[in-house]
């Protein structure tokens, strides 16, 4: 592919609820921009943007993909994004350095979740931003209805630039607001007439709403909008250029990706209306200075992806944000400090890569084989320290342990999800060392079940995955007094070892051990072994096992055999006496407690504090957090929150979030602790 200048690059992100038809609408797009031979489809495995087999064998998106194709003497890099939340982290680093967007919705469902979080993106990082209606052949399709649902939820910036022309279920073509001309689909290019006599009431109001969407961007044009001055199209289409640039204004056009309709307009929507790098949001480093987007200037470059293949390697995917990068060169990664050596650069078109020699500001490459550098990473000429703003990821909330389906795979599971992580910042792995189990977290269970396959289909090794243990704790409520005695003589070198102890409540969640001996009861040179007798005790409870916290252990009288005394006899005394004391001294189930912070639409409040009621939780605040949302703060026993992740998903159609983080240990309630002690004394 040749090389293309800054002003002829455009960075697009095609983002959207799952199913709005994001990937067909990518395959209408290369279809008709001429850079693919056929219409590939979803159902089939055939596209250009999903080429992962789990991509394949599920039929939705897992992955976001990176098509870069010449149009009209333009580069166009088209970033197609998954659209099921399980696969946010996709989305969240697309965004990251797309300069614009084309949030796609469908003309039956309308305005989904999906769009609504994509829009959020977009105004998050004031990303310039079209809306396309697909499925318009759908006799169930609505543009009307799509378009108050979008006026409605994002305001009077939403602007429709076409209207569709629909007869018998059919769109046949189109009403361009701005030129005021019906435009007809045909083979070859599109048959202009005049607006058929029954649209113009409702073609009028909406061209008015153009002008006065588009004069806001200049104050000489507002002067002559209130003079009741008319505007030429040229005039018209410069002054929403710029509104759309500023993200001030959003077209809406229409059309199907499945009846190749509408793609044209969108191709020469996105050349004429959407930013090139060089008018895009500049990038900050970290110490807050602007980069520019330029050639000239050092080079700067922001890894966003990276894909770990067993067979080729990884491939990290960057964008250019100042210089050039040259092939078989050595830049230097300035977030672990590190030079790293290039080799081949490549642009990709889906899974296929050409080679390029450089790749200059603005532009998208991939490149083979880096050492050390990751997601979020930045590269810099040798000699540079510039570091960019890294990537935010939102935070795994569905944790499972994983069970290996063989014996002696652990090593193999660790390397392939080590290598799964440093692919998908989303995923968390970690060994709970009390429970013995290795831990996953993920943004959902589809997210889950799919790096459960890759594990098998890339790395070859099988896993199950289950509910994590929870870490209980075990205490006592009361203060006793009780005697340890060893006594062993068997002829020879007998044991003995003499102990009185008080156990009660202490303070701290680790032992406190004091001796308050008189008179040489039990020699000083035992209160060690006294002290590590009972350490290694309160590991296990007498309830159910768990570890024993808040204890406080007094040593107060005891005796010892000036022969056969040993350290191990006063160990075994001291375990003796624990056995026996924290059976006496009323034994309590501790269960963990969690802090929960929910964001939540204000729709659903009352479903939201009931369900956290329904967990044993106890509602601490409820606040407004932004003009949407609400926010509710509780503590909740973690055992009821496993599944926490999936079950707001569901109240919330996917809006609400939330954060959980340990509190503190509380006695569980008889009920609870019982099946605990029940459950634990089967396991044994």
């Amino acid at each position: 592919m040749r090389q293309f200048g800054i002003d002829d690059i455009r960075n697009v992100g095609i983002l959207g609820h799952g199913g709005a038809g994001k990937t067909s609408l990518a395959e209408a797009i290369f279809k008709f921009a001429g850079v693919s031979d056929r219409f590939g489809k979803v159902a089939d495995g055939t596209t250009v943007t999903d080429y992962d087999p789990e991509e394949i064998k599920r039929k939705i998106s897992i992955n976001s993909a990176i098509a870069s194709f010449e149009y009209n003497d333009t580069k166009i890099n088209i970033i197609d994004t998954p659209g099921f939340f399980d696969f946010v982290g996709e989305i969240v680093q697309s965004v990251r350095v797309i300069d614009s967007a084309v949030i796609v919705l469908s003309g039956k469902s309308g305005v989904t979740v999906g769009a609504e979080k994509s829009w959020d993106y977009c105004v998050e990082r004031n990303i310039p931003k079209i809306m396309f209606i697909n499925k318009m052949d759908d006799e169930h399709a609505d543009f009307h209805k799509v378009m108050e649902q979008l006026r409605e939820k994002f305001g009077k910036t939403v602007v429709p630039f076409q209207v569709p022309i629909i007869e018998n279920y059919k769109m046949l073509g189109f009403v361009d607001v701005i030129s005021m001309k019906a435009k007809y689909f045909q083979d070859g290019p599109l048959r202009e007439e005049e607006i058929p006599a029954q649209m113009m009431p409702e073609i009028e109001p909406i061209r008015e709403m153009i002008i006065e969407s588009a004069v806001e961007t200049s104050e000489e044009l507002m002067e002559r909008f209130f003079e009741g001055d008319t505007f030429t199209v040229d005039e018209i289409k410069k002054a929403v250029k710029a509104g759309v640039r500023e993200a001030t204004l959003v077209p809406v056009l229409c059309g199907s990706a499945l009846t190749n309709r509408g793609l044209g307009v969108l191709l020469d929507s996105i050349l004429k209306y959407l930013p090139a790098p060089s008018d895009a949001k500049s990038e900050i480093t970290k110490s807050g200075d602007e980069i520019v987007c330029d050639k000239n200037a050092p080079f700067s470059a922001l890894v966003f992806k990276t894909v770990a293949d067993p067979f080729v390697g990884k491939l990290s995917y960057f964008k250019v944000c100042s210089g050039e990068i040259k092939a078989d060169s050595t830049v230097y990664n300035s977030s672990i400090k590190a030079n790293e050596k290039i080799g081949k650069l490549y642009f990709t078109f889906g899974k296929k890569q050409s080679d390029t020699s450089v790749i200059t500001a603005g532009d998208i490459g991939a490149v083979a084989k880096l050492a050390g550098t990751k997601t979020g990473h930045t590269l810099c000429a040798v000699g540079s320290d510039i570091e960019i703003e890294g990537i935010e990821f939102p935070v795994a909330n569905l944790s499972l342990a994983i069970v290996p389906k063989a014996k002696g795979d652990e090593e193999k599971i660790s390397s392939g999800l080590q290598k799964l992580c440093d692919e998908d910042l989303t995923i968390k792995i970690g060994n709970n060392t009390e429970t013995h189990e290795m831990i996953i977290s993920g943004v959902g269970e589809m997210h889950l079940d799919v790096i459960v396959s890759k594990l098998q289909s890339k790395f070859g090794v099988g896993v199950d995955l289950k509910e994590p243990k929870v870490p209980y704790r075990e205490a006592i409520r009361k203060k006793v007094k009780v005697e340890g005695k060893h006594k062993k003589q068997s002829g020879g070198h007998g044991q003995f070892g003499h102990v009185w102890i008080e156990f009660e409540p202490g303070e701290t969640e680790e032992l406190t051990f004091e001796e308050k001996i008189f008179g040489g009861a039990v020699p000083k040179n035992y209160f060690p072994a006294v002290e590590k007798g009972l350490q290694e005790c309160i590991l296990h409870g007498v309830l159910a096992g768990y570890p024993v916290v808040n204890l406080k252990a007094t040593l107060v009288d005891g005796s010892y055999h000036p022969v056969d005394s040993s350290e191990m006899a006063f160990k075994v005394a001291a375990s003796l006496a624990y056995k026996k004391g924290m059976e006496e001294a009323s034994p309590m189930l501790l269960e963990p407690i969690g802090h929960l912070e929910v964001l939540v639409p204000s729709e659903v409040m009352g479903d939201i504090i009931g369900d956290i009621n329904k967990r044993r939780g106890r509602v601490l605040n409820m606040e407004p957090y932004d003009k949407k949302n609400q926010k509710v703060t509780a503590e909740v026993p973690l055992s009821e929150v496993h599944k926490y992740a999936t079950d707001l998903r569901s109240m919330t159609q996917g809006r609400g979030s939330f954060t959980i983080e340990f509190e503190r240990y509380e006695e569980a309630p008889a009920q609870i602790a019982e099946k605990i002690i029940e459950s634990s004394k089967k396991e044994q």
